[in-house]
């Protein structure tokens, strides 16, 4: 719905929005995030319908919330159950959040590689939003499944995450992230080629183009194909991120989407300044080894971190990098 209002009463017609209204939808779609972490904080035991202590006990088992309340009343226990529930979530929202920088590095690079004007950006975002949002929902939702079926997956997943964290790190240190990719040679661009008519005409910003008895797919179409291509990679990286700080999906669901939400104002938002913030690449390295530590010392070692430290670690290495790209800005290439 909000979503709708975006698009369809603020920006009916393509063009690029400025800094300050990036600004401003960026601003608003992170308080929204926040008014639901308020929401989750007095409310969150109605996501599950938790009526007894008991019922709170059997959600702290099932999703192995590091918290305890033996001892406690049933208000007691709701208040330390929610109050834990909104950390987790805002700290999924800040690692997804976070992690979608490097997200919209990818698709401003696949944008300017297609040579699409950036009136057009809005638009293809909007649609490849709304394409992720329903995949990660399946994502989402059949990663906690298996998880809980089979726990040893987690210490897959959070291998794979220290192992993204090196190699991004690695890719940075070695100046090894290209600025483009190849538009006519990528697998997503020859499978369209080969089983769909194609046009290199962009055709007023339409994704279909039809000429005779013939339909054809625009550049806009391919670009919006590869961001969900894309979208999907990276959250086999993200999502699982998440998972290191809760298991229970409805809350690495909220905590995906809300961050996916503020996606597009973000994405225009940090195209404006993505060269004021040089390490934050470098950040969201070593914020991938940590959650994939995290999972699995906690699982192998039964060592549980507590959310609220999470939050502290996760906030810090994040204010760290961006603080050292103030100080020591990227040179620019005479």
């Amino acid at each position: 719905m909000i979503l709708s209002i975006d698009l369809g009463v603020f920006n009916k017609k393509s063009h690029t929005p400025s800094f300050r209204e990036a600004l401003s939808w960026t601003a608003a779609w992170v308080a929204l995030s926040f008014l639901f972490y308020v929401l989750i904080r007095f409310f969150g035991h109605q996501l599950h319908d938790l009526q007894t202590i008991q019922d709170i006990q059997n959600n702290i088992s099932l999703f192995r919330h590091p918290i305890r309340i033996d001892g406690l009343t049933y208000e007691q226990a709701l208040d330390v159950y929610n109050r834990n529930l909104s950390l987790e979530y805002i700290t999924g929202y800040l690692i997804e959040y976070s992690l979608s920088v490097d997200n919209i590095f990818v698709m401003i690079m696949i944008f300017v590689s297609f040579g699409i004007p950036s009136k057009y950006y809005h638009k293809v975002l909007f649609w490849g939003i709304l394409g992720a949002i329903v995949m990660r929902f399946l994502f989402i939702f059949a990663a906690s499944a298996l998880i809980q079926r089979f726990e040893a997956v987690l210490y897959l997943f959070g291998a794979m995450l220290i192992f993204i964290g090196i190699k991004m790190g690695y890719e940075f240190i070695k100046g090894k992230v290209s600025d483009t990719i190849d538009t006519q040679h990528h697998p997503v661009v020859r499978f369209l080629s080969k089983h769909f008519n194609v046009t290199s005409d962009l055709k007023g910003g339409l994704f279909f183009h039809r000429a005779g008895l013939k339909v054809f797919i625009t550049p806009l179409l391919i670009v919006l194909v590869l961001i969900e291509v894309m979208d999907v990679i990276f959250a086999v990286d993200s999502v699982p991120a998440v998972f290191s700080v809760t298991r229970d999906p409805y809350i690495v669901f909220f905590s995906n989407i809300f961050a996916i939400l503020g996606l597009r104002s973000l994405f225009f938002l940090v195209n404006n300044v993505m060269n004021k913030f040089y390490y934050l690449k470098l950040g969201l390295a070593f914020l991938m080894a940590f959650v994939g530590v995290k999972m699995i010392v906690a699982n192998a070692f039964d060592i549980h971190i507590s959310t609220k430290l999470s939050l502290g670690v996760i906030t810090g290495i994040l204010a760290f990098f961006i603080v050292l790209s103030v100080i020591f800005p990227k040179k620019e290439k005479v």
